[in-house]
């Protein structure tokens, strides 16, 4: 027997509120009736949503979320139109609410940044209650950003003196010693990210005022050894790359007062053929220890074009199939 079809209305404040639900060319629209399988149209005052009864109800719940996120001047894409899909469809619809309520931090131009998926909402809260992190995923969900984001906000609440942000400076194709310049000028490349999210975050002059002074220090994993960080909030970036000695050695560095966050896509491991990650060996020694939080990002927390997600489910299947052929 064919399911009853229904129809059912949800009303808009403006047109100029429905044009910005549906998105340029309709997009978004596009992307719910995609996922739900419910028709939506625009009548006058209404949104009209057509279907079957569990689609319909699926639709409108997204619809009233998306209303919502429009209303608080949040950006709707598709992205976020596929996870609150997901999270309704697994009856977490109020969990979409509860992953915008909290802003996070304020960009030097006053963007709002808010966590966009319940695995950045964790990671969010493990950073405020350990002293150490780790933070293991994908690219594109947010590892390193939202550690940016919550060691500026440490910063201006007089929680930590200083900010120290690293990365290793492994040869990924490219040979350090063919780029010019010291060896700061070489290492400068493997940090750009860095200093392109810290401009983002305080603007270029506060961070370079900063910088002058010691207060903000990026530089490579090398630069660590021998000192002891106290009153710090310490990023190390990309510590896939590590091997097992400098994971040892940077975990020894933090004195009091200090917060660290180690981040890492144990998925693009650039070692030489046969070195064990120091990331994936410090997540399994350190795991269930008091004070240290160990955060596992999937392709459902990628924030970035919907497609990035599509390249990680797509490279995830590859290397589950050809698993015995890797090392």
């Amino acid at each position: 027997m064919e399911e009853m079809l229904i129809s059912r209305q949800v009303p808009v404040h403006s047109m100029a509120e429905a044009a910005r639900l549906f998105g340029n060319l309709d997009e978004n629209a596009e992307t719910l009736m995609l996922r739900t399988g419910a028709r939506i149209n625009t009548q006058g005052s209404e949104i009209v949503v057509s279907g079957t009864e569990e689609n319909v109800e699926l639709a409108i719940t997204v619809l009233q979320k998306l209303l919502d996120m429009i209303r608080r001047e949040e950006r709707i894409d598709k992205s976020r139109i596929n996870y609150a899909v997901e999270l309704a469809r697994e009856g977490q619809a109020d969990m979409i609410d509860a992953i915008m309520q909290d802003v996070i931090a304020i960009t030097a131009r006053g963007r709002q940044i808010r966590c966009k998926t319940l695995g950045q909402r964790e990671y969010v809260k493990a950073m405020k209650k350990n002293t150490v992190t780790f933070s293991t995923g994908p690219a594109g969900t947010g590892k390193t950003y939202l550690a940016m984001a919550m060691a500026v906000v440490a910063y201006k609440n007089k929680e930590i003196e200083r900010i120290v942000l690293t990365r290793p400076a492994v040869e990924a194709g490219e040979k350090l010693g063919f780029l010019p310049g010291d060896l700061q000028n070489k290492v400068d490349p493997y940090l750009r990210p860095l200093y392109d999210a810290l401009y983002e975050l305080m603007g270029v002059d506060s961070f370079q005022k900063l910088q002058e002074r010691g207060i903000i220090e990026v530089a490579p994993l090398a630069y660590m050894r021998g000192r002891t960080l106290n009153d710090s909030f310490i990023i190390l970036d990309e510590a896939q790359n590590t091997t097992t000695e400098q994971m040892k050695m940077f975990l020894t560095r933090f004195g009091s007062g200090s917060r660290v966050v180690v981040t890492g896509d144990l998925t693009q491991v650039d070692l030489p053929f046969g070195k064990k990650s120091g990331l994936t060996e410090a997540v399994e020694i350190l795991r269930d220890v008091d004070g240290i939080a160990v955060i596992e990002l999937t392709h459902r927390d990628v924030v970035r074009h919907e497609l990035v997600q599509a390249i990680v489910r797509a490279y995830e299947k590859f290397e589950k199939r050809n698993a015995p052929e890797r090392r």
